[in-house]
């Protein structure tokens, strides 16, 4: 049931860039994509994603059409996997600098990170918290802008 749900091209995807990306609109989605997502495949995979309760949809206040999609419990408890498959990708596969970059701090940072970084994703999905200006994102994008200047 689990490859059924998530084992397509696009799903880890879109998971992926919500939790680490941070961007939780459909024109977001569709304008950060690094693989170049299409955007009826990102509806499906949002439509798909959201009927098996890994993501909320919230309409933006005051906005018709605005919708914010959201991380669910379940969805963060795909963190280790996804920190798993993205260490295996970055020592096997050909990847961006950006990625590598951060597949290898999260792996190096074992569970004690996973879970900092889990913490951080139900502080901003489930209670709405803004994202914290010392949390494992910030420490992500420090390491790949130090990376980048090396």
């Amino acid at each position: 049931m689990t490859m059924e749900l998530l084992g397509d091209r696009w799903s880890f995807v879109v998971l992926r860039d919500i939790m680490f990306g941070g961007w939780t609109r459909f024109r977001e989605l569709l304008d950060n994509s690094l693989e170049g997502i299409a955007s009826n495949v990102l509806a499906s995979r949002l439509a798909k994603l959201t009927d098996a309760g890994l993501l909320t949809r919230n309409a933006v206040e005051g906005h018709r059409q605005k919708i914010d999609y959201f991380l669910t419990e379940p969805a963060i408890q795909l963190v280790p996997l996804i920190v798993e498959l993205g260490d295996w990708g970055s020592r096997w596969l050909p990847t961006s600098n950006e990625l590598a970059v951060r597949a290898r701090l999260l792996a190096d940072g074992g569970p004690q990170m996973a879970e900092r970084f889990m913490g951080e994703l139900r502080a901003i999905h489930l209670d709405g918290s803004p994202r914290p200006d010392d949390g494992v994102l910030t420490e992500l994008d420090t390491a790949y802008r130090e990376a980048q200047r090396t």
